[in-house]
């Protein structure tokens, strides 16, 4: 599974200036090892229901950053944020019930929080999807449906690409074009948005 924490993304734009100076200022705490002026921010924009600011905490959390590391408070502010719609945070705790870190392991919850994260534009949920799909976690075993999703992942995501050349060879000629068909269709309808 991927590692959704590698090169850590803080992104969104959608939100206020005002917000976005307090967020920002965490942001930039935390870039230059300000783990305390991180925290007070974030803690101040999660107080506030910022999901920017919730995600940004439960990555502190999640990675150890600046706190100690906590998978359960991690969850609990993956869960604020992604209930707002936050994608980054959706996929997360898609990736927590995946894993089973701070939540009982639960593959069909993980695949709901990465359905979601995927119709948001999160850039790591489709590869996720796509290896359930493959190994049969939380939904039956389908190589055409794992091969749909890593095509929807595309060309950047080499994890995908890898896992999508796997089920590629278990797969007709006409399963692919029919997997091609699919993701091409995902993508005119959830991508537009």
């Amino acid at each position: 599974m991927k590692n959704i924490f590698a090169g850590i993304m803080f992104l969104i734009s959608l939100y206020p200036v005002a917000v976005m100076a307090d967020y920002q200022g965490g942001r930039d705490a935390f870039d230059r090892g300000d783990y305390s002026n991180a925290l007070k921010e974030f803690k101040a924009l999660a107080r506030q229901n910022d999901p920017q600011g919730q995600y940004a905490l439960a990555v502190m959390y999640d990675l150890g950053e600046g706190v100690a590391q906590n998978s359960k408070e991690a969850v609990k502010y993956y869960r604020l944020a992604a209930e707002q719609g936050f994608a980054n945070a959706q996929n997360n705790l898609g990736v927590a019930y995946d894993q089973g870190e701070g939540v009982d392991t639960d593959y069909k919850e993980a695949m709901k929080w990465y359905l979601l994260a995927a119709e948001r534009g999160n850039r790591d949920a489709p590869n996720n999807i796509g290896v359930l799909h493959m190994i049969g976690f939380g939904v039956p075993r389908s190589f055409a449906k794992a091969h749909t999703w890593f095509t929807i992942a595309g060309a950047s995501d080499s994890e995908a690409i890898r896992n999508k050349n796997f089920v590629k060879k278990r797969l007709t000629p006409e399963q692919l074009v029919e997997s091609q068909r699919r993701a091409d269709e995902w993508r005119q309808i959830w991508l537009k948005k």
